[in-house]
């Protein structure tokens, strides 16, 4: 037991000897864990930011200059006036994403208990701002005319008090979910890439026939590149969480960081086994990448990281449920967005602990077989 310890952790570090001298896959790791995390972060934000709106006020009332002053940074910028002329080349010219059209005797007609219009030009090649932008300055008008109306007549209490406490984001904030649910995802991606590229480099190498000619078994081998590969991946996550997200971002982790990564290192048995599995079938490097496209990104994108796992149909549910990565994803979120325990997570634990063990089994088999035809 002791020799086979010795030698798991002799062939670990051989692996991280090459996995340093290579500098491709070494520039993939640093990058995925710290520019792609900032940037998935910074670049996809669906909030309303500094949106460009300008004012065309035909009324002239109070009610209009109200509306007009209610559009406030951040979600927009300090509104322009333009003239009705105007408003088709400041849309063609992309100078406004929002261009407010409020017509004449507006406030009349809203004292008299007409529905006057307002029109809102929308420049939608800004898909996202286009969406969420159009539903505040429906919020926001609507707002300023039933502020309006209480001041002008007996302002009648409402029968409803709908009171909204937004737990966990107060300001929902995209890049709060999109940067850590970004790191989640490379756990999977690079752990399959760098396990698969280890048995890759030895076959491509010729090092593969060496070590079988040695005394040495299949789990040794597989066991070695295992640890060794997932500490990598290990320490890239808690550098990226630590610097990336808490330090440049500055994204508040409610949770325990130790606890998180007591669950990735579990997770890390099933993710390179994958990665060993595919590392046997693939006979190159584009081979895995082709695989990897088959097999880890429909298993990211249905893991709960990018759609909830509740809105897709209960089959798909039931069939995710198989997937070690739908329960990294649940436990992930629990301890890192809610500060969840060991107490709450334990059935997630478990489930990542039973289904990996199964599929590193299976991996286990397939690389004995692999390496046996090799020696035969």
């Amino acid at each position: 037991m002791l020799r086979t310890v010795r030698i798991i952790f002799w062939l670990g570090t051989k692996e991280l000897r090459s996995f340093i001298h290579d500098f491709v896959l070494l520039g993939l790791v640093i990058y995925t864990f710290s520019f792609a995390v900032y940037s998935q972060a910074q670049q996809n934000s669906q909030e309303l930011h500094n949106a460009a709106i300008a004012i065309v006020d035909e009324d002239r009332s109070p009610l209009s200059r109200a509306i007009a002053q209610a559009y406030l940074p951040p979600y927009f910028r300090s509104p322009r006036e333009i003239a009705p002329a105007e408003i088709d080349q400041a849309m063609d010219t992309a100078r406004y994403t929002f261009v407010v059209d409020i017509p004449p005797h507006f406030q009349r007609d809203v004292e008299a208990g007409r529905q006057p219009a307002i029109q809102v030009n929308v420049d939608a090649t800004a898909m996202m701002q286009a969406g969420v932008g159009a539903g505040y300055i429906e919020q926001i008008t609507n707002a300023e005319i039933t502020r309006f109306l209480h001041h002008q007549e007996a302002s009648v209490p409402s029968p409803i008090n709908l009171a909204v406490r937004v737990a966990f984001n107060p300001n929902v904030m995209t890049s709060w979910f999109t940067s850590i649910m970004g790191i989640i995802n490379n756990v999977t991606m690079l752990a399959i890439i760098l396990a698969g590229a280890a048995i890759i480099r030895e076959r491509e190498h010729g090092t593969m026939d060496h070590l079988l000619t040695m005394p040495l078994t299949p789990f040794e081998i597989a066991m070695a590149k295992v640890w060794a590969n997932g500490l990598v991946i290990t320490v890239a996550v808690g550098l990226s969480l630590t610097l990336v997200v808490r330090l440049f971002l500055g994204i508040p982790i409610v949770g325990s960081i130790p606890l998180f990564m007591v669950g990735v290192m579990l997770y890390l048995f099933f993710a390179t086994a994958i990665g060993i599995f595919l590392g046997t079938v693939a006979k190159s490097m584009p081979q895995l990448g082709l695989l990897f496209m088959l097999i880890a990104l429909p298993m990211n994108l249905l893991s709960g990281s990018f759609t909830p796992l509740d809105s897709m149909p209960p089959l798909l549910q039931a069939i995710m449920q198989a997937s070690p990565s739908t329960h990294f994803v649940s436990f992930a979120q629990a301890i890192l967005y809610r500060g969840a325990g060991f107490d709450v997570v334990w059935p997630q634990f478990l489930a990542v602990a039973v289904v990996g063990a199964v599929f590193f089994g299976l991996a286990l088999m397939r690389f004995r077989r692999v390496t046996a035809m090799s020696v035969a």
